[in-house]
């Protein structure tokens, strides 16, 4: 049995079949094209000394929720995770807001066993059966039938939103009420140093299981890696194809070829002078905070998003850190971290449009600013190939997208021992590493076999 493993890409997922791998004895080599590792987990200086920035993922209610990392000994290789009192707040124009609190929620961590593992039979029955009546149903749908007042219809539709999806699409609610179910018993939380101490976590346990890494090392087609018995890839589908076109059948390459992706997102990061001069006080209690007046006017700018039309006014998605990390910046100053969703692969600059949706909310907010970055969807992609067109989901979550991903066959593919790890596969996007943990599994099944 050839025991040698290497995954391909250094994301959470990456990282969480490589631990899976190394915890079953495998010799594992993490194979990383960009200069640092991490993926979607990156901390960098983007604006100004001492100002520590999220490149990417910021806030992270499934990490929190993964069985994969709950296996591991994260806490001890120096992840430590901050919770605002408050996980979620939404703010609105008369300067009032409303809040996403926490409470207790034992059904929660059963559920997401079910939601996050791979497709299949639950092993919670019951609940799942409850929020599979509700998943099919659009975002609007919901928001309408099952949130009394226009401001808690909004803060719903604010999460729907994370789905990247218009909200009138069926199975939007199906991303929603796991993350709405997730900031109530777990929170939103941030980790302590940024997102990057949760890849400096996840690699000091690789590095204790005899795990080793390589930066600088594009891989460009399967032939480099002739000795490898595993090879389990945290890339996208058309990476795949790049990288293993000519070994894959041909019918199977086809379905790669038409796995379809999402809207991109228009990321910015800034440095600041003082806190966010919030109107409505509230949006100081929590650290992820969502600007969209009203429901009618958050879809409107996920359905302009998805059809290639421009929006005036995008939904802004809003992270502070330093209000509860003072590790972010350097003694009174401050960072904040937001995007919004926009046509994948534009080129186009949403910056100002984007601190106009925040100055509507925080009138000041300008005159707090010392700098700032500004990627577009396109520019994303550079720092991170996995995010085509700027994608940040690793693929539409469309139906049955959303549960099929990249094809039927899931984490496998027709080439024997290897496998693909990313979010293009169950349960797809975000920090949890369950991908990742789910891909590793069948392959040591298939080892067993």
């Amino acid at each position: 049995m050839n025991r040698t493993a290497y995954v391909v890409g250094s994301g959470p997922n990456g990282l969480t079949a490589a631990i899976e791998l190394a915890r079953a004895g495998l010799r594992v080599t993490v194979l990383e094209a960009q200069p640092t590792l991490g993926g979607g987990a990156r901390t960098l200086p983007l604006t100004l000394p001492g100002f520590r920035h999220d490149i990417c993922s910021a806030a992270h209610p499934m990490a929190v929720s993964s069985a994969a990392f709950a296996s591991m000994p994260l806490r001890e290789h120096g992840l430590e995770w901050i919770h605002s009192p408050a996980p979620l707040v939404h703010p609105f124009d008369d300067g009032t807001a409303a809040t996403l609190e926490r409470k207790p929620n034992p059904d929660w961590l059963r559920l997401a066993s079910d939601l996050l593992g791979p497709p299949g039979v639950p092993k919670h029955p019951v609940l799942f059966a409850r929020f599979a009546a509700r998943a099919p149903w659009s975002a609007i749908t919901t928001a309408q039938h099952m949130f009394h007042t226009p401001k808690e219809r909004a803060l719903f539709a604010g999460i729907a939103a994370h789905s990247v999806l218009p909200l009138q699409f069926p199975f939007v609610s199906a991303i929603a009420w796991p993350l709405y179910y997730a900031g109530q018993a777990v929170g939103w939380p941030i980790a302590k140093g940024g997102s990057q101490s949760i890849t400096d976590a996840l690699l000091s346990y690789f590095a204790s299981l005899g795990g080793r890494t390589a930066i600088h090392h594009e891989v460009r087609s399967l032939d480099e890696l002739r000795d490898a018995g595993i090879i389990m890839c945290d890339i996208s589908p058309r990476q795949l194809l790049r990288i293993a076109g000519d070994r894959l059948p041909l019918d199977f390459a086809r379905k790669l070829e038409r796995y379809r992706y999402g809207p991109g997102v228009f990321k910015m990061d800034w440095a600041l002078d003082a806190p966010i001069p919030w109107t409505a006080p509230e949006c100081a209690r929590a650290a992820t905070v969502h600007l969209g007046n009203t429901l009618e006017e958050i879809a409107g700018s996920e359905l302009a998003a998805y059809y290639d039309k421009r929006c005036g006014t995008p939904f802004v998605l809003l992270v502070q850190p330093s209000l509860f990390d003072s590790t972010r910046a350097p003694a009174g100053k401050h960072t904040a971290w937001a995007y919004c969703h926009v046509p994948n692969g534009s080129n186009e600059d949403f910056s100002a449009r984007i601190e106009a949706q925040v100055e509507r909310f925080a009138p000041g907010f300008q005159a707090t600013i010392l700098a700032r970055s500004a990627m577009s969807a396109a520019v994303l992609e550079e720092h991170n190939a996995n995010l085509i067109g700027g994608d940040i989901t690793g693929g539409a979550n469309t139906f049955p997208q959303l549960l099929l991903r990249p094809t039927w066959h899931l984490y496998r593919t027709p080439v024997k021992g290897l496998y693909l790890s990313s979010a293009s596969t169950p349960p797809g996007g975000g920090v949890h590493g369950m991908c990742g943990y789910n891909a590793a599994r069948a392959a040591l099944a298939d080892l067993r076999d």
